[in-house]
């Protein structure tokens, strides 16, 4: 939910209390909810899986799970904080964070806010050029991938499924492995 005042910046955001988490959209201030334990799992997951795959091949990409902040326009109006940030720019990191669109974004939906991954967030990441975005629901088993990087090409994936990144060639992963460890 967003605090009742709109119209805060980014000054508003940096003075939030240390451990505070939240996002700045719109000149909104949204409070983000501690994620449940499968939640967090799944991010782990997520994270462990992407960091291996650069590592074994030797890329350059960097992997961020949240808390992490994501200046995703690069002019101080909206922070976000996605669940896993895919960073291949290294120009695009600060001491703050992410400076600008990461190249992949992964959010795990939390079934308080749907809406916020669905819908504000996918057109968010589209809009500020973010190269592939994948929507992860425990509650339908399902993950949504999209492409932005071709021509905003959407696919459908079961939790049974290997989901594949144009992001990170040869990486893929299978959801259903990941919730059957947790």
């Amino acid at each position: 939910m967003p605090q009742p005042k709109a119209n805060y910046t980014a000054k508003d955001y940096w003075a939030l209390p240390e451990g505070t988490r939240a996002e700045l959209i719109d000149g909104e201030l949204w409070n983000l909810a501690s994620p449940s334990r499968e939640h967090q799992e799944i991010v782990l997951a997520l994270s462990a899986g992407l960091l291996s795959h650069i590592t074994a091949h030797k890329g350059t990409c960097k992997v961020y799970p949240a808390p992490f902040a994501v200046n995703l326009f690069r002019d101080d109006t909206t922070f976000v904080e996605p669940d896993v940030s895919v960073v291949c720019d290294r120009n695009k990191l600060s001491e703050r964070g992410c400076e600008g669109a990461p190249d992949l974004v992964i959010e795990v939906v939390s079934p308080s806010n749907p809406e916020m991954d669905y819908v504000s967030k996918l057109n968010l990441y589209r809009e500020a050029g973010v190269r592939e975005y994948w929507i992860c629901d425990p509650l339908t088993e399902r993950t949504l991938v999209y492409d932005f990087g071709s021509e905003s090409v959407m696919a459908l994936y079961a939790f049974t499924d290997a989901v594949p990144s144009k992001v990170l060639p040869d990486f893929s992963i299978n959801f259903a492995q990941v919730v059957a460890s947790m």
